[in-house]
Formats: structure tokens, C-alpha cells, sequence
């Protein structure tokens, strides 16, 4: 019964592809061509004969009837071949024009030799005449076809509200782009000029659309030309380039796009689609990150990793960054389902041969952490499971600690005991002198792997306690005193890169904030803006640093590669960025004026936040890796063993929801500067 179903499914399939509409154009377009190419090489012959039938000999009319029935079928073969009856003729263009022009070569050249070889020679004119007529007649309806849909999208697109549209970029991508605004009916874009920096294209036009000048001239040219939309269209334009002309536009009140790299677009059929809307990041300039793909592959290649927090943003990107470079087997480890399930999905798409297991935990949970690491092996773990936020995690101390910290204790105890061969914890630069309770957790967690990488390397795993919450062992609560690890070496450029140290190794990457990240303040703002403001900032003198996602993330892969074991590791975020620059930037790309269409309200530093950021604590210093945007941050010594007692602690005051928890996380982490105290 179900192979019937099956067979009754694809017949009605097959049924319906095959009567599709541009089929019976096809038929009636064989029918055309039949008609009209026995009609042209006709007329050729009455041409010749003074436009009188009766004065054409019997000879070649007889001729010309008898070899009819083979050229008909010789030319529509030939037109089959050349693709004649499928091409989609409401977007014709060169292409079409050339293998009609080819196909009618060549049955020119079958009524040439045919009817002359074996049947008749005849005159000059008819084979001259009759080849010209077919073509004509055979392009003619093709590409009135296009002209007159051309037609009816513009009666449509007149009905519509007119943008006038600024395109800058007179290059490849400006005009397959203008093509494309003039022929389609899904947008009411109207190109009505462009601007370019080559001073050779001004006063020139694009399709019929005016090169009126180049980037000085962006201001007074959307006033002339009443423009509310500029299209962005130079793919392969260089970031400082691409910075400078929006931050041009951006001073205007118009809507701003622009299309992606030049990398990203295959073709002209698809460039409509491809355009976005300009972001803040577009605005930054910084040059591309550059990292060594073929160090990340080997690093990568046929490994079992594991990203905790995978659902996450950092997380998610991290799956995707992954999953390029072959990995032997993915993990994606994360509480919330939603998300994991999101790019479980993602993954499966664009990655179908993926070896994927997507599982949902609590890093908190030491027997759900422990039975992931002996089922699956991991070989390599990204630890980018935390609470981020930072005013939340002020009024919730406790959740910061049992998370982020002893979280961190758990997997990394967890990737030690099943000999997982390298542990990288993204941590963050609200861990250097910390002011609030979660960078303080983070940099918590950075004394975790730390003392991790130290019991690493002195092989005496069974020193470490459990901290007792969801153990097999409740009684092994405690860590002997009087243990002293073996004393570990000096961190140089040298070891790192031999990398020839046994056992995990336990590092940590610190970057700063990342654009359209879950905490990141980009959200919030785009729904101020939206919702019609205000948009409400801390301080108007408040910095950050700022890097994308898919950034940050490929220099946490590069980190990994150059880690020795003990590291932290500091990413370049480039240069500081104003918060309210941020804000008013944002209210400008879309389209409004700051303080007059949208207010901008100063509403104080949060619980815990400080105006600046700093990336490394000053007696931490720096080391340079063969990337220049990855320092490695010398450790700070401090006594493991008087840590790992705190720890436990800190431990069981998190799981009795103490009140106490501030005070102790300063007694651990002397940087600790609380600011709401």
C-alpha cells in the first residue's frame, strides 16, 4: 500500500512538472517558429520575383515545398539544441541574443547545403533574404515578450510609492544592480543616479541613469535628487573606503544598504536579494582578520570537539566555524533547547554529512558533565557556557558563581580526568579589575583553568575535590593540606609553539564585547529606535571594545592552535568605541535625526559598570604570537592549593545562597573593586 501511495505521489508529480506553463510557451513557440521560418525563405523567393506569385518558376517553388518538410525539422532540432525553447525570455539578454544568433548560422547553413546539394541551387537573394527574415522574425518574438513585461512592471511599479535611490559604485555590481531595480516589480526603488571616486565616469550615464560625481558630492546630490534610499554597491571596496563613504551617508536622513563581499555574490541574478541593511560594523573599518586556515584545519581536522554553550552566540559561531574544518565528531552542549535545536538545524542544512550530536545539560551538573565526557571523548572543548549580564548578575551573585564558576570547575575537571587533550575558555575583559560580580566570576574562572593546567601538568588529579554538588562521592569534599605541585616552567614564545607538553592543557581567551552578541547593547538600541526612542545610554563618555562575532570567534580558533597550556589569551579588538557614538550612528543608518526625531536619554552607570574597559591587568604584561592580533598575557602566580580550598568555600556558599558571596569572591580576587559599594 505504501509503495502505491509512493508510485500515485510521483505520478502526480511528474504530472505537474510537465504541465507547467512554460511548456505550452515552448509549444506555441514551435508552432511560431515552423510557420515563420518557412515564411521567411517564401518571401525571400517573392522578394525576388517582384512581390508576384505567379512569375516564381515552377522550378524553385516546387524546390522550395519539397525541402520545407526537412529544414522544419532540421531547425527545430537545432533550436532544441541551442536551448531556444527553455531559456526564460522575460529576462533576455546577450546571452539569448548569441544562441539565437548561432542557432540561425547554422540552419542557414542546412538550408544552404541541403537544398542546394539535393534538390536545387537557388537564387542568391532567397538564401541571403530568407536567413535575415528568420532571424528577425525569430528574435522578434522572443524579445517583444520582454519588452512588453518590461511594460506592465513599470504601469505596476508606478502604483507604488517612488524611492529615489542614490547607487554608489558605477562598477559591475552598480549596474547589473540598476538593471535589476529597473526590471523588478518586488521593490519601488527608483535609480535615479550614481556616484563613483573615477573621475572618467562623471557625466556619463548607466543604463540611462547619470554618474552625477563622486563621494564629495554625496550631500548636495540627495538634496537635488530628493534621494531617501543609498545603495551601497562597491563589494570589493576596502573597509577604510567602505567606512568613509557611510560615514558620509550616514549624515544624510536616507535609508542605507549595501550589498556583501565581493566573495559572497555568484552571480547578477540573486544581487537584488543580497542587499542588507548598512550595520554599525560596516561603520568600524577595521581590515579583514587574517588567520592561518591551514594551522586551524590541522588543529581542527578529524577531532571530537565539544562546545559547551553551544546555542549560544559565541557558541553558535563557534559550531559553524567548526564544522567548516571537518571535525571527526561535534558536540554541542547547552541548557537552552531553543537555541541548540536552531543551529542543530543550521548545521544538518549546510553540513549534511556532519557527524552532529546536539545535547541538552547543565554545566552545573557534574554527572550529566562527567557521562557526556566518558560516552564522547572529546578531544578538543570550547567552554562558552555563562551568565553574561552584567546588571542581572548583580542582583543574582550567587547564580554568577554556581554558573560561571564552579560550571567552569566542573567541565574542566571533567575534560581532565577523560584526557581531553586541549580546554579553551572564552572569557571576557570585565575580568581585568573587575567591578562587578561577573567579571569577577570570569576572572574566577580564569584562576579555575589555571590552577587546571598547574594539577595538569603535575599529573595529581586525585587532589582535586569534587566540590560535592551532584558527585557520585560526597565524601570526597576535601583537598589535603601541605600539597605542593611541581613548579611550573616560564611561559615562553618558543615552548608555545614546539607545544611538546603531555596532558590537557587548559587556556583562556579574553575579548571584548561583540556586535549583535545576546548581551550586546545593539539589540536593545534597534528596539529603542524602532519603538520611536528614547534610546537610553548609561554615560555619554562611556567605552567599549567592539568586535563581530564571526571576528571573535576565528581568533579564539587561532588561540587554540598556539596554546601551550596556562595562557591567557588577549585579542586585539581594535580601537575604542563610544557608546553614544554607537547610539547615534545606529539612529542615523536608520533613517532618523538624534535628539530631534529620536532622543537620546543618559540614564547613569549600571549596578557594577565601569566607563572603560581594560583588556590585560598591569602586572600581567604581554607576549606576541605570529598573529598580531593575539597577545598571550604572562599568568599571575598565586598559591593553587590555598585556591582550590577557597573554591570550596565559595562553593558551598553559592549552594546555600549566601549573602555573604560578594565578600568572599574579594577575598579570592584581590582586583575586585565592587562599584556599588
Amino acid at each position: 500500500m505504501e509503495k502505491k501511495n509512493k508510485d500515485f505521489l510521483k505520478d502526480i508529480t511528474d504530472k505537474k512538472t510537465f504541465f507547467q506553463h512554460w511548456r505550452f510557451i515552448a509549444l506555441y513557440l514551435i508552432i511560431y517558429d515552423l510557420i515563420t521560418i518557412n515564411f521567411s525563405y517564401f518571401f525571400a523567393l517573392w522578394i525576388r520575383f517582384d512581390l508576384k506569385f505567379t512569375e516564381i518558376p515552377e522550378l524553385y517553388f516546387g524546390s522550395f515545398v519539397k525541402f520545407a518538410p526537412v529544414y522544419s525539422v532540421a531547425t527545430i532540432l537545432i533550436f532544441f539544441f541551442f536551448g531556444l525553447y527553455n531559456s526564460i525570455w522575460r529576462f533576455a539578454s546577450f546571452s539569448e541574443l548569441n544562441r539565437i544568433l548561432g542557432a540561425s548560422i547554422l540552419s542557414f547553413l542546412v538550408q544552404l547545403l541541403g537544398i542546394t546539394v539535393f534538390v536545387q541551387r537557388m537564387p542568391v537573394s532567397y538564401y541571403l533574404f530568407g536567413a535575415i527574415f528568420q532571424f528577425f522574425f525569430t528574435v522578434f518574438v522572443r524579445f517583444i515578450y520582454r519588452y512588453i513585461t518590461l511594460e506592465r512592471h513599470k504601469l505596476k511599479k508606478k502604483n507604488l510609492k517612488k524611492h529615489n535611490t542614490m547607487i554608489i559604485g558605477a562598477g559591475d555590481a552598480g549596474i547589473m544592480l540598476i538593471k535589476e531595480l529597473k526590471n523588478s516589480e518586488a521593490t519601488s526603488a527608483d535609480p535615479v543616479c550614481v556616484i563613483d571616486d573615477n573621475p572618467n565616469k562623471w557625466h556619463r550615464t548607466m543604463e540611462g541613469v547619470p554618474v552625477v560625481g563622486g563621494r564629495e558630492s554625496i550631500l548636495q546630490t540627495v538634496q537635488k535628487y530628493d534621494i531617501d534610499r543609498i545603495l551601497f554597491a562597491i563589494p570589493s571596496a576596502s573597509p577604510e573606503d567602505k567606512r568613509d563613504i557611510l560615514n558620509i551617508c550616514k549624515e544624510t536622513s536616507c535609508e542605507l544598504m549595501t550589498l556583501p563581499g565581493i566573495f559572497q555574490i555568484a552571480n547578477g541574478d540573486v544581487l537584488l536579494r543580497k542587499i542588507k541593511p548598512v550595520a554599525v560594523e560596516d561603520l568600524l573599518g577595521r581590515d579583514p582578520i587574517k588567520i592561518n586556515t591551514e594551522e586551524i584545519a590541522g588543529y581542527i581536522n578529524n577531532k571530537t570537539v565539544m562546545i559547551t554553550g553551544g546555542g549560544g552566540s559565541i557558541g553558535s559561531e563557534l559550531a559553524r566555524q567548526v564544522s567548516a574544518f571537518n571535525p571527526k565528531h561535534l558536540i554541542i552542549f547547552d541548557i537552552y533547547e531553543n537555541n541548540a535545536y536552531s543551529i542543530e538545524q543550521e548545521l544538518k542544512r549546510k553540513y549534511p554529512e556532519l557527524k552532529l550530536s546536539v545535547l541538552i545539560g547543565s554545566v552545573r551538573d557534574s554527572l550529566r558533565v562527567n557521562q557526556i565526557f566518558e560516552q564522547y571523548k572529546p578531544e578538543i572543548v570550547y567552554h562558552a557556557a555563562a551568565h553574561k549580564h552584567v546588571p542581572l548578575m548583580e542582583t543574582s551573585p550567587n547564580e554568577a558563581i554556581k554558573n560561571n564558576v564552579i560550571g567552569t570547575y566542573k567541565t574542566a575537571y571533567a575534560a581532565l580526568k577523560n584526557n581531553v587533550e586541549r580546554f579553551v575558555l572564552i572569557s571576557t575583559d570585565k575580568a581585568v579589575n573587575p567591578t562587578n560580580i561577573m567579571g569577577a566570576s570570569k576572572r574566577l574562572c580564569e584562576m579555575v583553568i589555571q590552577s587546571m593546567d598547574t594539577v595538569s601538568r603535575s599529573g595529581r588529579t586525585d587532589l582535586l575535590p569534587l566540590l560535592n554538588v551532584h558527585s557520585n562521592d560526597p565524601e570526597n569534599d576535601s583537598l589535603p593540606d601541605n600539597v605542593v605541585y611541581p613548579e611550573v616552567p616560564e611561559l615562553k614564545v618558543e615552548s608555545i609553539k614546539n607545544n611538546e607538553r603531555k596532558g590537557t592543557q587548559f587556556v583562556a581567551v579574553r575579548f571584548g564585547n561583540v556586535l549583535g552578541s545576546n548581551g550586546s547593547v545593539i539589540p536593545l538600541f534597534k528596539k529603542q529606535i524602532e519603538s520611536g526612542g528614547p534610546v537610553t545610554v548609561t554615560h555619554p563618555d562611556i567605552i567599549r571594545y567592539f568586535m563581530t562575532i564571526p571576528e571573535a570567534v576565528s581568533l579564539v580558533m587561532q588561540a587554540g592552535v598556539y596554546a601551550w597550556g596556562g595562557e591567557i589569551f588577549v585579542l586585539d579588538m581594535g580601537e575604542p568605541v563610544k557608546i553614544d557614538t554607537l547610539a547615534r550612528n545606529l539612529i542615523k543608518l536608520s533613517g532618523y535625526t538624534p535628539d530631534v526625531d529620536i532622543k537620546i536619554s543618559y540614564v547613569g552607570l549600571r549596578k557594577g559598570e565601569k566607563l572603560y574597559e581594560e583588556r590585560l591587568m598591569a602586572e600581567e604584561g604581554i607576549l606576541k604570537t605570529d598573529n598580531d592580533l593575539i597577545y598571550i598575557g604572562k599568568p599571575i602566580p598565586f598559591d593553587v592549593i590555598k585556591f582550590l580550598h577557597q573554591l570550596q568555600t565559595l562553593s558551598k556558599a553559592c549552594y546555600s545562597n549566601s549573602d555573604n558571596i560578594v565578600e568572599l569572591v574579594k577575598q579570592i580576587v584581590p582586583t575586585f573593586n565592587p562599584l556599588n559599594e
